[in-house]
């Protein structure tokens, strides 16, 4: 068995991105509400937040067993 297809290596990575994404949304809120924010640095740190969310969604749906239509 891979690494891959652990099913204990995957969710540890997804607790692992679930918590960064919880980081980033901490860190978006601060930014947001400061005057003179970087709304670059703003929407770079939500497209990374996305990038982790369609990951959790990848790594969640190797976990679950095929299922037959």
């Amino acid at each position: 068995m891979t690494a891959q297809n652990n099913p204990d290596e995957l969710n540890r990575r997804i607790i692992e991105l679930q918590v960064e994404h919880r980081d980033l949304d901490q860190i978006i809120a601060t930014l947001e509400a400061q005057t003179g924010r970087d709304d670059l640095q703003i929407r770079r740190l939500k497209k990374r937040k996305l990038q982790i969310k369609d990951a959790v969604t990848l790594l969640q749906i190797q976990l679950e067993p095929d299922i037959p239509a």
